[in-house]
């Protein structure tokens, strides 16, 4: 399945434990319908002492979250909304929020 959400989408969580905010898609798990939020979903980890990191100790980590508990922002909007598909005349295809109906630039 393809996501309509990108990397470097601005998109604001909607369930869990970080409800109400918002952050920049690090990254797309397409084949696990899961994505990586900047600043969201931390957890602590406990890491034995190895080359890299010769202490070891507890250490924070990002996990990803179901990309359905994550909705666009609309940069020209300001607002959470769905995604939608425009195609031209051409037969180009953009993306375009639903509630403003402008396009949406790729980054």
């Amino acid at each position: 399945m393809k996501a309509k959400i990108v990397k470097n989408d601005k998109v604001m969580i909607i369930t869990g434990k970080d409800k109400g905010k918002t952050g920049d898609v690090a990254r797309v798990l397409s084949k696990e319908k899961k994505v990586m939020v900047n600043g969201v979903n931390i957890v602590k980890k406990a890491v034995k002492p190895n080359k890299k990191n010769t202490q070891g100790g507890i250490i924070e980590v990002m996990k990803p979250i179901e990309i359905s508990n994550v909705v666009f922002v609309c940069p020209s909007c300001g607002k959470p909304t769905r995604v939608g598909i425009s195609i031209a005349k051409n037969g180009d295809k953009s993306r375009i929020c639903k509630k403003c109906k402008v396009a949406v630039k790729e980054q």
